[in-house]
């Protein structure tokens, strides 16, 4: 009888599905019936109150199969966003081939690499060891991001030692080849130098140093260029190391051809390069490293919103206080916090009153009170009081948590503007190796004695001058910077699209309600007639109007309670349909209400007429009080309009842009209140669901709009927008609908963020010129275009310096985006 053979046992991993669409107990039955005729799945649990399926399965298991069956069986996975590190790229050509690789991996839809973040971004329902495992393929390697404040320190002292190391190699390669370029560089230039070289050690003995020298320099610091470089070429998906790789070896080789075998190369070529190969790889090691500074530079923002977070925490426990790690912070710890602390975690004030410095996280440089009930944000800096709060919002789910990440998302997203250059780079290295192969074949048979040399040479320059580092650098560091600036002024992009588009905006449409104004009612206005005292007068009315539940009257309650005045006790309360309200206070008449209650009453509101004008010009309904019968004061209570309103306004003309407000206040409201602010257009009596339709209208009429609102209401106008702008105050900041969140609750974000977006669209454009007129300009010259006119070639060794020199000022030109300023109308 023949015995099976015996196999190891097999090897099993857990899934994890999000699952849309089940609701009820049968849903689950269809899941799991159909996962578990998925070969290789061994066990399926699936949970209605958490819609996630957890797969146990062989590890052979294709996670697609899994999210197949799961559509099989009439339910849907979600597409999942994940991020992860990629280590080893160093230009465009590298992004493109890490992108291809994760775009061919079942189940992505989209992927985008970040040159400037090192990040991936992938969106699909892959898992991340798959798609890590594709990186691995390309030669690059990966890790998942744990966005996580945790995470910062840890990747911070990374990217120190890589810019350690960096730093190391280039001492290492520069003073190894510094004698190579004396000893070469020196007998050619320096008469003196040769008969020194020459009178010593001898030409051939010279030779031999230089190939020990450039062999160090080639195969210790320089050895990561051939790591990556010619596995790269081999895939036939070269990349910028594969150019230094094919350049520098083709000088190494031929030179070490001329030493040891001369008798191969032609009468009169005989000569080394020993020097270019060392010189060249010295060089862009040192563009590398002074890249690692920049990049360093420019997610400074990230850095800065991460030392925001304090390390402990103060928490009330078991009836004394501990200090205890944040991590450890749970949501409802009561958390004590001293003068010049920083809040831990977000929570609401219950002891104490301070003064918290808020700028670092809204822009705004004012200190703002709190007290018992107060709200603080995690990060922000108490002033003078002491105070003690209950946690609400602790680890990732901190205001401060869901800013890094909003700025995250923003860095590493690709703009519109990025999609010309990735078409481009995607055939550029390619490219240059037929322009290179091309100069060299031109030169070989066509160029003067020695044409080999001569060929070599050119060749070598075309390959080195043109390393796309630049190209890939121009747009992704702009966006790092000028994200990074915008939230150090209160301005988040969520989508980084939205840095690109707001340049283009045409027409700014403003939600009235808690944007242009405070979207709170607040007494305006109170004249007293006579010899009427204003403060008795408010208390009594204030007291009269204590008892009704109308946002009018509590507006005159909280100014009044403001005022610290004590509200006297009332008696017969009543409430006049239609009129207004009446009560009596110690014996004494309050009747309240508008002009016709008055007149009913038999009092003449002429006294006020001047006031009742003036209130109607600015859109306030005027209230009048009597008292004992006698007409004691005109009162007005309105949504006061924001401080900073006016000036964000003017500044947003001064950008060339108009503004539209959409209410749904009546019109001669809403018309008063834009003649006062300088609005161009009105559009009132807008019903919260119209709102979409008259935003739809005005882009057809006017071009790309921006529409700014709270956020909440707003959510389908800010959607419908091109660009939805949402006013945030402070904590309210994780609004799925906007495109961009304006901290502070000011609308002069707005102009800021516009302008902001000019002056970073500005900045990538400038980048991009130079990054490609550089490449277009100097790859003829490397050719040797101006040889036959003017007998001009470029070396390989400038050819490295330049190339290395356009990273750099591509990086520099970006980082002037760390002192962008706001215009000064809107600041």
């Amino acid at each position: 009888m023949n015995t099976p053979a015996k196999t190891g046992p097999a090897s099993f991993n857990t899934i994890s599905l999000p699952i849309e669409g089940m609701t009820c107990a049968s849903c689950v039955g269809r899941v799991e019936a159909q996962l578990n005729k998925v070969a290789g799945v061994e066990k399926v649990s699936v949970n209605l109150a958490t819609e996630r399926a957890e797969i146990r399965a062989d590890s052979n298991v294709d996670r697609t199969a899994l999210v197949k069956a799961v559509e099989t069986a009439g339910y849907s996975v979600p597409a999942s966003s994940i991020e992860l590190a990629i280590e080893g790229m160093t230009c465009a050509s590298c992004v493109g081939n890490v992108e291809r690789a994760l775009k061919a991996v079942s189940g992505v839809t989209g992927a985008t690499v970040n040159l400037a973040t090192e990040r991936a971004t992938i969106s699909g329902t892959v898992d991340a060891d798959t798609l890590i495992k594709a990186v691995a393929k390309t030669s690059y390697s990966a890790r998942l991001v744990d966005n996580g404040i945790d995470q910062a320190d840890e990747q911070a002292a990374k990217k120190d030692a890589e810019q350690a190391a960096l730093k190391r190699d280039t001492l290492i390669a520069g003073l190894l080849t510094l004698p190579v370029f004396v000893l070469e560089m020196g007998s050619h230039m320096i008469p003196a130098v040769h008969d020194l070289v020459m009178n010593t050690i001898g030409m051939q003995n010279n030779w031999y140093l230089q190939f020990a020298l450039t062999s160090l320099v080639l195969f210790i610091p320089g050895l990561r260029f051939y790591q990556k470089g010619i596995p790269a070429l081999l895939r036939l998906a070269p990349d910028m190391n594969s150019l230094v790789s094919v350049g520098t070896m083709a000088a190494y080789l031929y030179s070490l051809v001329a030493t040891f075998a001369p008798q191969l190369l032609p009468s009169g070529t005989v000569n080394v390069y020993y020097e270019a190969a060392a010189v060249i790889v010295t060089l862009i090691l040192a563009g590398r490293y002074m890249e690692a500074r920049a990049k360093g530079r420019t997610s400074e923002a990230i850095k800065r919103l991460v030392g925001l977070q304090a390390k402990t925490a103060r928490v009330r426990r078991d009836g004394q206080t501990l200090e205890v790690a944040i991590a450890e912070v749970v949501p409802g710890d009561i958390v004590e916090v001293r003068p010049g602390e920083r809040m831990p975690v977000d929570g609401q004030v219950i002891e104490g009153d301070s003064y918290v410095d808020e700028s670092m996280i809204t822009g705004e440089p004012i200190p703002v009170a709190k007290t018992v009930g107060s709200e603080v944000v995690g990060g922000t800096v108490n002033q003078k009081g002491a105070l003690a709060f209950s946690a609400t919002a602790v680890g990732g789910q901190t205001v401060l948590a869901q800013i890094i990440r909003m700025v995250e998302q923003a860095q590493g997203s690709k703009l519109p503007i990025q999609a010309m250059v990735d078409r481009i780079t995607m055939w550029f290295v390619p490219a240059v190796i037929g322009a290179a192969l091309l100069t060299f074949l031109v030169w070989l048979v066509f160029g003067p004695s020695p044409a080999l040399t001569f060929a070599l040479v050119n060749a070598v320059a075309v390959l080195i001058i043109a390393c796309p580092c630049a190209m890939g650098l121009a747009t992704p560091t702009s966006i790092m910077v000028g994200t990074g600036r915008g939230a150090e002024m209160g301005v988040l992009f969520r989508k980084g699209e939205a840095l690109q588009l707001l340049k283009d905006a045409k027409i700014v449409a403003v939600d009235k309600t808690g944007t242009l104004t405070e979207g709170k009612p607040a007494l305006t206005d109170l004249e007293v007639a006579g010899d009427f005292d204003r403060d008795t007068v408010l208390a009594r009315v204030a007291a009269v109007e204590a008892k009704s539940e109308h946002p009018i009257a509590r507006a005159i309650v909280d100014a009044a309670e403001a005022q610290g005045l004590t509200l006297p006790a009332i008696t017969k309360f009543e409430s006049v349909t239609g009129f207004g309200v009446k009560a009596e206070i110690d014996g004494q008449r309050i009747e309240i209400g508008a002009d016709r209650y008055m007149e009913k009453l038999g009092m003449d509101v002429g006294a006020f007429a001047a006031t009742a004008e003036r209130l109607g010009s600015e859109g306030k309904s005027p209230l009048y009080a009597a008292i004992d019968g006698r007409l004691a004061a005109i009162v007005a209570v309105a949504d006061p309009i924001k401080e900073s309103t006016p000036r964000a306004i003017a500044a947003m003309h001064a950008l060339g842009l108009k503004v539209a407000m959409i209410t749904g206040d009546n019109r001669h409201t809403a018309e008063a209140i834009a003649r006062q602010l300088g609005i161009d257009l009105v559009v009132a009596e807008v019903l919260p669901e119209g709102k979409v339709e008259k935003v739809k209208a005005l882009k057809a009429e006017y071009g790309k709009l921006a529409f700014v609102g709270d956020g909440i209401n707003d959510a389908p106008a800010l959607a419908e927008a091109d660009v939805g702008i949402a006013i945030g105050t402070g904590t309210d900041i994780a609004i799925e609908a906007a495109d961009v969140v304006l901290m502070s609750g000011s609308l002069t974000g707005v102009p800021n963020a516009i302008a902001l977006s000019q002056g970073t669209i500005r900045n990538i454009k400038q980048n991009l010129f130079w990054a490609f007129a550089y490449n277009t300009a100097l790859i003829p010259v490397a050719a040797g275009v101006l040889y036959p006119a003017f007998g001009i070639l470029l070396s390989p060794v400038f050819a490295a310096g330049a190339m290395a020199l356009s990273s750099v000022f591509v990086l520099g030109n970006a980082l002037r985006l760390k002192g962008w300023q706001p215009p000064a109308n809107a600041q």
